[in-house]
C-alpha cells in the first residue's frame, strides 16, 4: 500500500454560512468514518486561514521570516487527508469522494518511498 496526500484547496474569504458549512462537515465526517472502516485513513486536518501562515526563506546566509502565505492567490490549502491506497486509481476514488463531500478541488499526490 502507498500513501497519498489529498490536498483540499479553498477560496480565500470568510467561511461559508452555517446552512452551507454544516452539511459539508457532516459529509466530511461520514467520509472519514468510511476511510477508517476501510483501513485507508492515516491522518486528516483542517488549517487556519492562509493569512495566519508564516514563511521562512533562506537568503544570503540568513533566514528571513515573513507573515502571510507563501504565494499570493485566490485559493490556498485549506486542509488535507493522508490515506493508504493500493494504487493511484484507488486514491483517486477516495479523492473523488472527498471533492464531493467538501465541494472543493482536491489534489492527489503520492508520497515518496
Amino acid at each position: 500500500m502507498s500513501q497519498y496526500l489529498l490536498s483540499i484547496y479553498q477560496p480565500d474569504g470568510p467561511a461559508p454560512a452555517p446552512e452551507i458549512f454544516e452539511p459539508i462537515m457532516r459529509d466530511l465526517e461520514a467520509l472519514n468514518r468510511e476511510l477508517k472502516a476501510a483501513g485507508a485513513w492515516v491522518f486528516a486536518a483542517g488549517l487556519h486561514p492562509a493569512e495566519s501562515a508564516t514563511v521562512l526563506r533562506p537568503q544570503g546566509g540568513e533566514v528571513l521570516i515573513t507573515d502571510g502565505p507563501f504565494t499570493e492567490g485566490k485559493e490556498h490549502l485549506g486542509g488535507f487527508t493522508v490515506i493508504e491506497a493500493e494504487d493511484l486509481d484507488a486514491a483517486l476514488g477516495w479523492a473523488r469522494k472527498l471533492a464531493s463531500a467538501t465541494t472543493l478541488p482536491v489534489e492527489v499526490r503520492p508520497f515518496q518511498h
